[in-house]
C-alpha cells in the first residue's frame, strides 16, 4: 500500500483546495492518505538576516521530513493575486532553503481551484513551470473552476470535470 500525502497551498480553515486535495487523494486506490494542514507548521516570514541569526525553523524541516516520507504528493494551489499564497510561498522558500530539490522526485498531482471561471490556472502554470527545477516530477496536473458550481457536499458534481480529474488520478497512481 503506498503512502500520499495530501494538503493546500492555502491556511484558510475553510479552503476549497484543501477540499479538493482531500477528494483527489481519496480517488487513489490502495494508498493511505495523510491530509496535512499549514497552519500545524507555523512558521516567521522567510529572510534572509533571520536565517543567519535564528536558522532554520523546526517546522519547516518538519515538514519537508514529512513530505520526504510519503510515496507521492496531491497538492492543490490556491491562487492569491495570481500567484501562491504567502503562507505556501514562505513554506516552499524555507524548505529549499534545506534541500534545493524539495520535492524529491516524488510523483505529484499538482492541482488548484478558485471560485473564478479560471481555476487557479496562473498559479498552476507558475508551479509547473518551477517545482521541476526543485526536483517536482509532477505527472498529471488539474484546475477546478468555479469551484462552488463544481464541488458540493464533498465531491466534484460536474460529470465532465469529474471524469477529468479520475483520469488525472489513474496517472497520478499509475506513477506511483
Amino acid at each position: 500500500m503506498k503512502n500520499i500525502m495530501a494538503f493546500a497551498g492555502s491556511n484558510s480553515k475553510t479552503s476549497i483546495n484543501k477540499q479538493l486535495a482531500k477528494y483527489a487523494a481519496s480517488l487513489v486506490e490502495n494508498a493511505e492518505v495523510t491530509t496535512l494542514d499549514l497552519n500545524d507548521f507555523e512558521l516567521p516570514v522567510y529572510g534572509m538576516d533571520l536565517e543567519n541569526e535564528k536558522g532554520i525553523p523546526e517546522n519547516a524541516q518538519k515538514f519537508l521530513d514529512a513530505l520526504q516520507s510519503y510515496d507521492g504528493i496531491v497538492l492543490s494551489l490556491a491562487e492569491h493575486n495570481g500567484a501562491y499564497s504567502t503562507v505556501f510561498k514562505n513554506l516552499f522558500d524555507w524548505m529549499s532553503r534545506i534541500n534545493g530539490k524539495l520535492w524529491s522526485e516524488k510523483p505529484m498531482l499538482l492541482m488548484a481551484s478558485s471560485p473564478g471561471a479560471r481555476g487557479g490556472v496562473t498559479v498552476l502554470e507558475i508551479a509547473k513551470g518551477r517545482f521541476p527545477f526543485m526536483g517536482g516530477n509532477i505527472v498529471a496536473d488539474f484546475s477546478l473552476p468555479s469551484f462552488f458550481d463544481n464541488f458540493k457536499e464533498g465531491k466534484l458534481v460536474n460529470e465532465e470535470l469529474h471524469l477529468e480529474l479520475k483520469s488525472k488520478v489513474e496517472v497520478f497512481q499509475k506513477a506511483l
